[in-house]
């Protein structure tokens, strides 16, 4: 999935949303410590009161929120294992048995406490359903409206919640007219943050992959080797801080640790062309071959297949020696000195040059129109 497929997903849950049909809600209550099941609860969703509705799309559009290779990850199942959680959902997304897909649900929710506890009693919430998105739309002046093509995206969503306690707080009772301290002591669903979650199966521009699952973190960069691994039984990930980190200690034992930022602006755009001209579906990945290439372009010195060969293979810990491209393009750059931190876009680097004026080390800016400060116009000052 890229980021304008897990938008479109994103936008589904609302409601109201005629193109959204949620058949069925799973909960299933664990007991801390033990991690047994203490209580599990089925109905349909519609069936519910619509506040109860409100608080569980906003938990299923948080589960689908976040950057790709940050918080949001398309994993690829593991192939040829037994009881396998591809498995496992693939089949129960076509069970017309309710029964029958709650057993199944309830097999992966053994998996995902198989050997851990929490401080804090969980809730295990599945739903299933389907929605339909416009592929083409009718033009304006037909007759029949609607839209002119739709597909039909059948899905089950899984969202981990952790439990709290009421907080202590003092109240005013009406009909004894005195203030007394609260008695409640039912714990609270935090539905706000999911603790984990996912979306199977995966779609790219309109086509359903079983082959991959929508994995949720619960915070941006901190993905669970378990959940990845063991629970979901897909093959091991990086994140994007990651690929980012790698590459830079990759760039620095081919060039040093020292670059002008014309180089490093090129590097950066070189990268932006692969992006922009990959036809791929997935998001392209480097090897070694194409790094050699995108420095040689970006002006980098002495750069040989040997040298690059040497790094991917000292920094990279994966089999394929491989960089997945979007993640090495940062938003923004920032320059660090003790004066100030600058933070400019990689495309402007190339307008930053550090310098040795009058024996003073100087971060020159190059800018087309006047800089303002605090509504004050700087005077320009010629060297």
């Amino acid at each position: 999935m890229n980021n304008k497929d897990v938008s479109t997903v994103r936008k589904q849950f609302k409601i109201d949303n005629d193109r959204l049909n949620i058949t069925e809600i799973f909960n299933v209550y664990v007991k801390k410590e033990t991690s047994e099941i203490y209580h599990t609860e089925s109905h349909p969703f519609g069936m519910l009161e619509q506040f109860q509705q409100e608080l569980f799309m906003d938990n299923f559009k948080k589960v689908v929120a976040g950057q790709l290779d940050s918080k949001l990850f398309d994993l690829k199942f593991r192939r040829g294992e037994e009881g396998s959680t591809q498995t496992i959902l693939f089949d129960s997304l076509h069970y017309a048995d309710n029964e029958a897909w709650q057993e199944a649900m309830l097999a992966i929710v053994a998996k995902l406490f198989d050997g851990l506890v929490y401080e804090m009693d969980t809730v295990v919430t599945f739903i299933r359903g389907e929605f339909r998105v416009a592929t083409r739309m009718r033009s304006a002046d037909s007759e029949e409206g609607g839209d002119d093509e739709v597909y039909s995206h059948k899905f089950i969503l899984c969202s981990l919640n952790r439990t709290d306690q009421p907080k202590s707080a003092l109240i005013f009772d009406y009909i004894e007219k005195a203030f007394k301290a609260s008695s409640a002591v039912d714990p609270i669903i935090n539905l706000s943050a999911p603790m984990f979650g996912f979306l199977f199966p995966t779609f790219n521009q309109g086509v359903a992959d079983v082959n991959h699952i929508l994995y949720s973190a619960g915070k941006p960069n901190q993905p669970s080797p378990h959940f990845v691994e063991h629970v979901l039984s897909c093959e091991p990930i990086n994140t994007a801080k990651e690929e980012k980190d790698n590459f830079e200690q990759v760039l620095q034992t081919i060039i040093g640790e020292k670059v002008e930022t014309d180089v490093l602006a090129n590097i950066y755009s070189e990268i932006n062309k692969v992006l922009e001209e990959s036809e791929e579906t997935e998001a392209p990945l480097l090897d070694y071959h194409d790094v050699e290439r995108i420095l040689a372009d970006s002006g980098v010195k002495d750069v040989t297949s040997e040298k690059v060969e040497f790094a991917f293979k000292n920094v990279l810990d994966n089999e394929k020696k491989e960089i997945k491209a979007t993640s090495l393009v940062p938003k923004t750059i920032k320059i660090n000195t003790k004066v100030a931190t600058v933070t400019i876009s990689p495309e402007d680097l190339s307008n930053v040059r550090y310098v040795t004026i009058n024996g003073k080390r100087c971060l020159l800016l190059e800018v087309e129109e006047d800089a303002v400060v605090e509504g004050f116009q700087l005077e320009n000052v010629s060297l």
